[in-house]
Order: C-alpha cells, then sequence, then structure tokens
C-alpha cells in the first residue's frame, strides 16, 4: 500500500486534473486570463479553515493558502516561492501541472498559477513505455537553486503499483518557462527498490549533493547526484535505503515518505525529516539526524532509522486546541531557512472536512541539545519583544504530543488520533496545577517544566497569534526528557 497512488482514489472526486495533455507548454507560469482576479485586501481574520466558497475554477486567484499539498519552498528575490502538489477541493482543476504561489511574509500568499502546462513528457513517456497509464496530477515537487539555474524536481505516478518517475525540470527564473531536463530515478514493481516519488535534495558544504526520495514499500533512499546536471552521478542508479518503518507482527506499522533534508551549519548535522501513517488522518512528522550526509541517521534515543522500528522524536501531530475541532493530515515537510530562522511548512487538514487542504507554515526552534521542535501555532510575523515572568503566570494549555501505533493504511487509519490540549496552571509561587511537587524555571525565553512524576519539560517561549480565537498569544514548543514533543499556548 502506499500514499501517492492512492492520492486520487482516496479523495473521490476532490483531488483530479482534467487535462492530459503530455507535453508542457513554455512561456513561465501558465494562467487563465478568464479567471476572475483578486480584488481582495489582505486581512489575516479573511484566513479560513474551510473554503468551499473559492472552490471554483474561477477563483483560483484566491487559492493563496488553499488547495496545497506536499509543499516546497524556497526564498529568492524578494519572496518565498512554493510549489506543490497538483490538487483542487469538490473539482476537476484545469491544468496538469505543478501550483505555484508566492509570498512576501509566509502569511499572505499570492496564488501565481502553473509552471507548466501538461504533464511532463519524459515521465510520461516511461510510465507508458513500461505499460502504465499517468495520473492526471503531478506530485510532491521539489525547489532548489544552483548557480543561475532554478531546479524544479517532480513526481509522476500511475495506478500501477510502484511504476513512477522522478524528473528534472530548470529554469533561469522561478516563474519559468520551465525546460525537461531528464528523468533521475524511475521504479516498477518488478524492482525491490521504493517508490520514486517524493524528492528532496540536499548540498553538503563541500558542495556534492543527494536526492532522498520514497513512499512505502522498502522505505526512504538515498541518491547521490551530479551537480552539474541535478541527475544521477551514476546512470541508472537507484540508491541505498537509509530509513524503514517498524512492523507490528506481519503489517507494517503505517507508511514512510516524503523525506526534507537540510543539513544546518550552527549544530554541524545533517536533518532527515520523514512523514508517517496516512496522507488524510494521522500523518505526522518524525526527525533524525546525522553526522553525515549518508546517515546513519538516528533519532532521539540513538535509533538508526534504517532498521525496522518507529522513530522519535515526533514534532508534529494531528492536534486539537480548546474551542476547536483540530487539524488533521499534518505532514509532507518542507524546511527552509530565511535571515538565520528555520520555518517548516506542510499542508492541515480541518476535521470538520477532511478534504480541505491548507498552508501551515510553522516556526522551528532548537533545544538546547540541538533537535528541531515546531511552534503550536502557525506562523503569523507577529513582533518578538522580551517576555517577562509575570507573563507566564495564569492558565495555558498543554499538548503532550503522544502516538498510537495503528499497523496499516487507509483502511485501518481511520482516527485522525488527534493530540488534544489540557489546562496547565503556572503560579506565581513556582508550583504547576497548584502543586508544590510540580515547579518551574524560566529564563532567557527558555521555561522548564519539573513534574512530580520525573518528566522534565524544556520549552521556549514566543509570541505567537491564535489561530483558534484570532487573538496575539504567547505559545511554547519544545521536548522532554522521554523525547516527546510538548506543546503550549495562553
Amino acid at each position: 500500500m502506499k500514499k501517492k497512488l492512492l492520492l486520487i482514489a482516496a479523495l473521490g472526486s476532490m483531488v483530479m486534473a482534467c487535462e492530459k495533455n503530455s507535453t508542457p507548454g513554455g512561456g513561465g507560469i501558465q494562467v487563465d486570463t478568464t479567471a476572475t482576479a483578486s480584488t481582495d485586501t489582505f486581512n489575516i481574520l479573511n484566513i479560513k479553515d474551510t473554503y468551499a466558497d473559492l472552490a471554483d475554477y474561477s477563483h483560483w486567484r484566491d487559492w493563496g493558502p488553499y488547495n496545497l499539498h506536499d509543499p516546497s519552498i524556497m526564498y529568492t528575490g524578494d519572496y518565498y516561492y512554493c510549489y506543490s502538489t497538483d490538487v483542487a477541493y469538490g473539482q476537476d482543476i484545469q491544468r496538469s501541472s505543478i501550483m505555484v504561489r508566492r509570498s512576501k511574509d509566509l502569511v499572505d500568499w499570492e496564488y501565481q498559477g502553473w509552471a507548466v502546462n501538461g504533464l511532463p513528457s519524459q515521465a510520461v513517456q516511461y510510465i507508458k513505455d513500461s505499460g502504465g497509464t499517468p495520473f492526471d496530477g503531478v506530485w510532491a515537487p521539489y525547489i532548489m537553486k544552483v548557480g543561475n539555474q532554478y531546479r524544479l524536481y517532480y513526481s509522476l505516478s500511475s495506478p500501477t503499483p510502484k511504476l513512477s518517475a522522478i524528473g528534472l525540470l530548470t529554469s533561469t527564473s522561478p516563474d519559468g518557462p520551465w525546460t525537461e531536463s531528464g528523468l533521475v530515478v524511475t521504479s516498477k514493481e518488478s524492482i525491490q527498490m521504493t517508490n520514486a516519488i517524493d524528492p528532496t535534495v540536499l548540498v553538503t558544504p563541500s558542495g556534492d549533493q543527494y536526492m532522498y526520495y520514497g513512499s512505502a514499500w522498502d522505505g526512504i533512499y538515498i541518491l547521490q547526484l551530479d551537480p552539474a546536471t541535478g541527475l544521477p552521478r551514476k546512470a541508472n542508479d537507484k540508491g541505498v535505503r537509509i530509513a524503514a518503518r517498524g512492523w507490528t507482527g506481519n503489517t507494517v506499522n503505517g507508511n514512510i515518505e516524503g523525506p526534507e533534508i537540510i543539513y544546518n551549519q550552527e549544530q554541524q548535522k545533517y536533518y532527515l525529516f520523514i512523514s508517517y501513517d496516512w496522507l488524510e488522518t494521522k500523518y505526522n512528522v518524525r526527525v533524525g539526524r546525522s553526522d553525515s550526509p549518508t546517515g546513519p541517521f538516528v533519532d532521539f534515543n540513538g535509533v538508526d532509522m534504517n532498521e525496522q522500528s518507529d522513530n522519535i522524536p515526533m514534532i508534529e501531530a494531528p492536534y486539537k486546541f480548546m474551542g476547536h475541532a483540530g487539524w488533521q493530515g499534518t505532514a509532507h515537510c518542507s524546511v527552509f531557512k530565511n535571515n538565520g530562522v528555520y520555518y517548516m511548512a506542510n499542508q492541515g487538514r480541518p476535521v470538520v472536512n477532511k478534504y480541505f487542504m491548507d498552508m501551515m507554515v510553522r516556526r522551528i526552534f532548537w533545544t538546547d541539545d540541538g533537535w528541531p521542535v515546531v511552534s503550536p501555532e502557525r506562523y503569523a510575523n507577529i513582533e518578538q519583544s522580551t517576555i517577562t515572568k509575570d507573563e507566564l503566570t495564569g492558565q495555558w494549555e498543554r499538548i503532550v504530543l503522544g502516538y498510537q501505533v495503528v499497523p496499516g493504511y487507509g483502511d485501518q487509519q481511520t482516527s485522525p488520533d488527534l493530540q488534544e490540549s489540557v489546562y496547565m496552571k503556572v503560579g506565581a509561587d513556582g508550583s504547576l496545577d497548584d502543586d508544590s511537587a510540580n515547579s518551574w524555571t524560566f529564563s532567557d525565553n527558555q521555561l522548564t517544566l519539573n513534574w512530580s512524576d520525573g518528566t522534565t519539560d524544556k520549552v521556549v517561549v514566543s509570541r505567537g497569534y491564535d489561530w483558534e480565537n484570532h487573538k496575539k498569544c504567547l505559545v511554547f514548543t519544545g521536548l522532554n526528557n522521554q523525547g516527546t514533543a510538548i506543546w503550549g499556548k495562553k
């Protein structure tokens, strides 16, 4: 079983593309000049969880944060550019391509159009020559810039199990036009390997390049690239596995896919982010780290991610704060940096209707021992100012990001396994929940929560935006001494 091959079937009519032209068009971003132009002035209060009133294709210019799945984001020029999977809610969309949007602040997103007009012909030809028919949409792109060249990797799959291809488009502009520049890696059921979708690329400090990719079957693979071309260093190389899922009896614990890779110069380590489980429900993000781009990548407990076991920390998962139904399907992330700050972006699906797909960008913080954690609330460009100890006292909502193993895929993982908030009282006397056996300390935005059961939460406090109640707030994020992510909001 696999996520991407079942994406269209899983969403029914929610996710489809109707145009089947197999030759990408030129001329830069493809737009429909008959569509209604957006005249709205940006107001954060206008960002809704659902957007049925904007779902019709005539409103595509208003899709800024909407119809977003599997994003890849890069800052270039004055904009963050986002490229994402070809999806739509409640209708057939009018392009078979890669969706493009941009923003100056990661909050106000402008939907630009589609990267090309039609499916990439080289990937189409591979699938047809292998006896299959490609899906109508392009999935899980990855964007990067090498010198003066923009490289846009893409995934094209088919209903035939594991018959997929990752290809490369190149341009001198983030707006295109894009030129097909070859296939990077292909897969089929007769070859022992993972599914050739979901690419991400790393450039090491020495200039070496590696692609990490894969979904289900044999886990996550690493493949060395030729920096000059962006194609495999060795022709027909499939790479080797570097990450896998655990098993319960004879059933895998769930899907593994959507890798993202970064090198953090400050930490002097490579970080591999991976998505677990079914995309509509339990989808969540795990992370491991390594001293080498080729691994081994280890988790919080020092376990190699290539062993058949599930790894921690889980830094984002379906969640629910009070006064809101919650969010599910929160994974397949893009991790990027600008002005010294790291961010993580992915889609989220509102629990009230899981077929809506919304942009979620969160700021990444780093623990004292070098693990990335993300804000519990979406980024809203809130000004950061000094936080005093007195501001912390009072009632908070706290979420412990726990996890329940449900082996299997979509048919088994029907519940989002929401991690729900509970109230926590921070006392002026240094106690927690009116119990002197629990205590807290605060210094330089670092909050430590000491619990009587021996658990210690070390979290960083920042100013944020309460999306559930539409007002400014304080938030915290971090890990406890068992490697479990802890979120809070006040």
